[in-house]
C-alpha cells in the first residue's frame, strides 16, 4: 500500500507523516506540500527539510489563485492583521463563524487535489493533521469529525472505491498529538507553525498559543523556540 499526507510542515502533519513512514515504510509515502498564498514561506521551507529528514518524496502545488478572492487574514492579498489572541478569544467575536485565519475551505481544496494525485501514483489513501482543538467553536470547520466523515465518503465514492482518507486525530487535542509524536520521535525543531514568517515564533498568534499549551501539557518545552 501507498500513502500521500498533507503536508504543510507543522506540528500536526509532520506528526502525520511519521504514522505513515512507521506503518508503509518511507518509499512507499509521498508527501505534498500545497502553497495558497500565505504571507510567508516558513512552512514551506519546513516541508522541505522534514521531507528530506524521513527521505520521502515531496510533491509541491501552487493553490494560491484559488484563494486570491478571499481576504483571510492569513493571505498575502489581505491587509488585515492576523489576530494575536488565543482562537477562544477570536471566536467570542465572530458570532458562530470561522475564525479570520480560516482559509475558505481549504481542506476540502486540499483533500481533493490530493485525491487525484492519489489516484495518480497507486496510493489508497489520504492522510491529513486535523484535530479536534481546531474544530473546536467552528473555528476551523473542515477539520471537524462531520467534516472528515462527509469528505471521506465523497472521496472514497468518488474514486471508484480506491481511496480512503484517514485523519487519525480528530477525536484528539493538540496535547494528543504532541504525545503521539513524541513516541514516534518526531523531529519538531524541523516544524513551523507561527502565522507569521520572521526568524523566530512570535508566541502570541493563535496557532502559537495552542503549540505552547501542548507541549506544556505534555511537561516538555516546544523544541522549535
Amino acid at each position: 500500500m501507498r500513502a500521500i499526507v498533507l503536508f504543510s510542515g507543522g506540528l500536526d502533519s509532520t506528526t502525520c507523516l511519521a504514522m505513515a513512514v512507521k506503518k508503509y515504510g518511507n518509499t512507499n509515502v509521498t508527501a505534498l506540500s500545497i502553497s495558497y498564498g500565505q504571507k510567508h514561506r516558513k512552512e514551506i521551507q519546513s516541508a522541505k527539510r522534514i521531507a528530506e529528514y524521513y527521505d520521502v518524496e515531496l510533491i509541491s502545488l501552487d493553490l494560491a489563485k484559488i484563494f486570491s478572492l478571499s481576504n483571510c487574514s492569513l493571505l498575502e492579498q489581505s491587509d488585515d492583521d492576523i489576530p494575536m489572541e488565543s482562537y477562544a478569544e477570536q471566536l467570542e467575536k465572530t458570532d458562530g463563524k470561522p475564525v479570520s485565519t480560516y482559509v475558505p475551505f481549504r481542506n476540502g481544496l486540499f483533500l481533493s487535489s490530493a485525491a487525484s494525485i492519489a489516484i495518480s501514483k497507486d496510493c489508497s489513501v489520504i492522510y491529513y493533521g486535523a484535530h479536534s482543538d481546531d474544530a473546536a467553536g467552528n473555528a476551523y470547520p473542515d477539520c471537524s469529525s462531520d467534516f472528515n466523515d462527509a469528505i471521506n465518503r465523497a472521496i472514497y465514492i468518488g474514486s471508484g472505491k480506491q481511496l480512503t482518507v484517514e485523519a487519525p486525530f480528530v477525536n484528539m487535542t493538540k496535547a494528543d498529538v504532541v504525545k503521539t509524536g513524541i513516541e514516534l520521535n518526531v523531529p519538531y525543531d524541523l516544524t513551523w507553525s507561527c502565522y507569521l514568517g520572521d526568524d523566530k515564533p512570535c508566541g502570541k498568534c493563535g496557532t502559537c498559543i495552542d503549540r505552547q499549551k501542548a507541549f506544556m501539557e505534555n511537561g516538555i518545552k516546544d523544541p522549535a523556540i
